[in-house]
C-alpha cells in the first residue's frame, strides 16, 4: 500500500477505510513530529512530547479528510497543509503551557509551613488508635506520661527535662517497649 498514490488514499479515506488513515499517518508522522521539535521551545520540553502534538492534530484532521472532502493539488500542497495546521495547534499548546509555566514556583523556595497539614484517612486513625492503646497496655502507668510527651513530638532531652528522668532512662523505655510490641506482633 506504501506505493498507492495520494489521491487514491484519499479517496479510501473519504470512503471510511481506516488502512488508508493509517498509511497517510505512517507517511507524515515523521515529517510533522520534526516540524514540533523545531518549533517547540527548549523549557517546555518536558512538559509534552511532540508525539502528543502529532496525534492531536491527526485525530482532528482525519474527521476534515472523512467528511469535509478536502482535495489537495499533490503531496507537497497536502504536507504544506499539515505542517501548518501542526504548528498552529503547537502554538494553541504552548500558550496554553506558558500561562501554568508562569505560575509554577519551585518546591524548595516555598515556605514549609505554608503547606496544609496531611489529614489521615479514618483508617489511619484507627490503627493509631489501637496501636497507642496497645503501647499503654504494655507499659507500666508511671510510664503513660513518657509516652504522651513522645507522641507530641517532643524529643528525648525534652522529655527527660519533664518527666525528671535521665534521657538515657527515657531511651531504655522507648526501646523496651519497641522490643514488646515487635515481639507482641511477631508471628
Amino acid at each position: 500500500m506504501s506505493a498507492m498514490p495520494l489521491d487514491h488514499l484519499l479517496q479510501q479515506l473519504h470512503a471510511g477505510d481506516d488502512s488508508a488513515a493509517q498509511e497517510l499517518y505512517r507517511r507524515y508522522e515523521p515529517y510533522l513530529r520534526k516540524v514540533v521539535r523545531r518549533q517547540l521551545p527548549r523549557q517546555l520540553r518536558s512538559k509534552f512530547d511532540s508525539q502528543d502534538v502529532v496525534q492531536s492534530v491527526w485525530a482532528h484532521l482525519l474527521r476534515g479528510f472523512r467528511e469535509a472532502d478536502w482535495q489537495f493539488a499533490g503531496p507537497a500542497q497536502l504536507r504544506a497543509f499539515l505542517a501548518t495546521v501542526t504548528r498552529r495547534r503547537l502554538t494553541d499548546r504552548v500558550r496554553h503551557f506558558r500561562v501554568a509555566k508562569d505560575h509554577e514556583r519551585s518546591i524548595a523556595a516555598l515556605n514549609p509551613d505554608a503547606f496544609p497539614a496531611s489529614i489521615p484517612r479514618p483508617s489511619e486513625i484507627v490503627r493509631a488508635d489501637d496501636l497507642w492503646e496497645r503501647m499503654l497496655a504494655l507499659c507500666p502507668p508511671e510510664h503513660h506520661e513518657l509516652l504522651r510527651l513522645k507522641r507530641q513530638g517532643l524529643r528525648l532531652t525534652e522529655i527527660a527535662a519533664r518527666t525528671g528522668m535521665h534521657e538515657g532512662s527515657v531511651r531504655r523505655i522507648l526501646r523496651r517497649l519497641a522490643r514488646q510490641m515487635a515481639f507482641e506482633s511477631a508471628p
